[in-house]
């Protein structure tokens, strides 16, 4: 019974994701921020779950990017869809697809094919090939938050299009992309291997601090310059 255990904290994360999404479609911005962040715990927990009861399926795997693929796919794109249709007064009551601003949903698609990618890429152990999505839907999801809580007078510019789907186009190269990433997760405490990840935590932290609800976006931002400016400054890339 105890492998069920760590599926049944996926398929939390699932719920999550969609409650978000649906929360976001009608105007519950806080509800939303509440439930990703339910989702992302839910989505950390399984792994650590699943390693502490020694349980691991195929069926928990094919489970765990099934409800990433909401959460962190279908959510963000629910996100930026939202923010351009604030350029039309963002009326949480229209029941119709408005069809120029649908083109936000490419980030979705772009996280699928990043996390089908994933799954059958065996060279992802201690570090990632490209943006991971729950790093892309955290940067949406400040993003989301600047703009709600008009985080430095930038809520008017938050939902400007231009940016808005160059943002998406962006996070959906960076998706794809075979640019190495690092793994915020420890596998030990021990200072020696783990520099960067543990000076990282503590710019964030720092970061979180000082910039309230815009430190997630600001956060998730330096995470991948640090690692753009790593990869193309790299000897072999220059």
């Amino acid at each position: 019974m105890k492998q069920y255990i760590p599926n049944t904290v996926t398929l939390l994360n699932l719920f999550c994701g969609c409650c978000a999404t649906v929360a976001i479609l009608y105007d519950q911005v806080e509800l939303c921020l509440v439930l990703l962040a339910g989702g992302i715990i839910a989505d950390y927990l399984d792994g650590a779950v699943a390693r502490m009861l020694d349980v691991k399926s195929m069926l928990g795997k094919e489970l765990d990017s099934l409800a990433d693929m909401v959460t962190f796919g279908l959510l963000p794109g629910a996100i930026l869809y939202y923010l351009l249709n604030q350029n039309d007064g963002g009326d949480p009551g229209r029941l119709e697809l408005v069809w120029k601003y649908s083109p936000a949903f490419i980030i979705s698609l772009f996280s699928a094919l990043r996390l089908a990618k994933f799954n059958i890429d065996t060279r992802q152990t201690d570090h990632f090939l490209g943006l991971p999505t729950p790093s892309s839907t955290i940067f949406v999801a400040g993003i989301l938050a600047i703009f709600h809580y008009n985080s430095f007078g930038l809520a008017d510019f938050i939902i400007q299009p231009w940016l808005i789907f160059t943002l998406a186009i962006i996070l959906s190269w960076l998706l794809v992309s075979d640019v190495p990433m690092f793994n915020l997760k420890l596998s030990s405490f021990r200072w020696a291997g783990n520099e960067i990840k543990f000076i990282f935590v503590g710019i964030a932290i720092v970061l979180l601090v000082v910039l309230g609800v815009a430190g997630p976006a600001t956060v998730i931002l330096l995470y991948i310059l640090f690692n753009l400016s790593r990869h193309f400054l790299a000897p072999g890339n220059q």
